[in-house]
């Protein structure tokens, strides 16, 4: 399992953020003597994890803000699409697609989060066969 380290402007908000949003629980956090902070491990739902923590432009660590963006977006499977989206929106996030209906059977959405980070949020609507799936994808690329 690969996990998806962040790097933000602001740890302390973000955490407060991917708890209220995502319903993280924050499991490690180490402070540098100026507050800021050096890591941080929360876990998400479903058995998925991220880390994070401030930048550190000096040792090369940026976060999307300081960069212009990030070509990165973050899949996160959740119980509720719907409600984590409206949430996301709710607590600052933007958002790029609002949730839909998916081809491959997830009801998806994407948003960017207040610290720059982009966020595939998904649920499971229905379980398919890679044929199936195979299938829906032709018709939706040859109407």
């Amino acid at each position: 399992m690969s996990t998806p380290y962040l790097i933000v402007g602001n740890a302390e908000a973000a955490i407060a953020y991917y708890q209220n949003v995502f319903g993280a629980e924050l499991k490690v956090r180490l402070l540098m003597p100026d507050g800021k902070t050096a890591h941080a491990e929360l876990h998400l739902p479903l058995d998925q994890k991220i880390m994070l923590g401030d930048e550190f432009p000096e040792m090369g660590f940026k976060s999307p803000l300081s960069l212009g963006g990030s070509p990165v977006s973050l899949y996160l499977r959740v119980a509720d699409v719907d409600q984590v989206f409206a949430a996301g929106l709710a607590a600052g996030g933007q958002s790029q697609q609002e949730p839909t209906d998916q081809f491959d059977g997830d009801r998806r959405g994407s948003l960017i989060d207040p610290f720059g980070h982009s966020w595939l949020i998904a649920s499971k609507m229905e379980d398919l066969s890679f044929d199936e799936m195979t299938r829906r994808f032709a018709a939706l690329m040859n109407p």
